[in-house]
């Protein structure tokens, strides 16, 4: 495993998101939350990942109990990282909900405790001085934020007086945003960028085609309509001949295109242990730089239409079907 030092601790670069955990959005049902999660953390534990991303929002609390309930017993394997949902943050009420989280999380203090999303009604200063109470308090031993642009993030760090040493944000081949602005700052601010959806919910895993499109929420989502499944297409071919000379797949190639920049880590999801070990293993995959550049430029081509397009994507299935 590749690991990252923050604050003085070693963070796994691929580390596992857990919004599926309790989440009836995804719907694996009730025993996956019961059994398989467990499974899949200790599994990872096992692996060397050692960074677990939760937040109150998911589930409702449920996946920051399902997460409290796997690491019981193994808290010095962990680091627990969760998240503050963004609604009335004042100061109060981000020392009681950091408390509410410790507690089901089943841990003496939070490793990482972030900002869900920036709140444009409630002053950054009085969030801040709740954040400050959890770091004195020793509740939490580090704070982030997550969603934040450049001028948030800096904002929230004068407001807080001290590093905000993380910026969790949609990172990946078909998202780069983040390298605009916000990784240039982390590499040259020791922060880190934590990439969700590093595999655009299973987008890059070359899997789908726009006549083999996932059922359920994911259908919904931008580039899963029919007409981005084809012209991500160009990228996916591309990815699989790089796999293929790794013996990799392509979903390995999409987290080893993330974690090869300094200052980033991973953290996608799983369903099944197998899919677990597979994104652990790709922090074994060294990538050269003209890998990295061919997926630099052949991903920069790719250009998604937006939700005007929905209209003309439902007549191309109806001629399909």
């Amino acid at each position: 495993m590749k690991y990252i030092e923050v604050s003085g601790r070693k963070i796994s670069a691929i580390g596992l998101g857990t919004w599926q955990f309790g989440s009836r959005e995804w719907g694996y049902g009730r025993e996956y939350a019961d059994k398989t999660a467990i499974t899949l953390v200790h599994r990872a534990l096992e692996l060397g990942l050692n960074l677990i991303d939760t937040a109150e929002f998911y589930g409702f609390g449920k996946s920051e109990a399902v997460v409290g309930s796997a690491i019981a017993g193994l808290r010095d394997q962990v680091y627990v990282a969760t998240k503050l949902f963004p609604i009335f943050p004042v100061s109060s009420m981000v020392l009681s909900r950091a408390k509410a989280s410790a507690t089901r999380l089943q841990v003496d203090s939070i490793d990482l405790y972030q900002l869900h999303w920036p709140n444009p009604a409630i002053p950054i200063a009085e969030t801040a001085k709740g954040l400050k109470g959890l770091l004195d308090s020793g509740l939490v031993a580090d704070v982030g934020v997550s969603n934040f642009s450049l001028k948030q993030w800096r904002r929230a760090e004068a407001a807080l007086g001290q590093p905000i040493i993380s910026n969790q944000v949609h990172f990946s081949l078909l998202t780069r945003e983040p390298e605009l602005e916000l990784l240039p700052f982390a590499q040259a601010n020791n922060r880190v960028i934590i990439a969700y959806s590093p595999l655009e919910q299973g987008v890059l895993s070359g899997k789908y085609g726009s006549a083999n499109r996932p059922k359920g929420m994911r259908s919904t989502r931008k580039f899963f309509y029919p007409a981005n499944l084809d012209r991500v297409r160009p990228l996916l071919d591309k990815m699989a001949q790089i796999a293929k000379s790794h013996s990799a797949t392509s979903s390995q190639i999409a987290l080893a295109w993330l974690i090869a920049k300094p200052n980033v880590v991973a953290i996608p999801g799983a369903a099944t242990v197998a899919q677990l070990e597979s994104n652990v293993a790709s922090a074994e995959i060294d990538l050269s730089s003209a890998e990295i550049e061919i997926l630099n430029e052949v991903s920069s081509q790719f250009d998604p239409i937006g939700p005007g397009a929905l209209l003309t994507d439902l007549k191309t299935l109806i001629r399909r079907s």
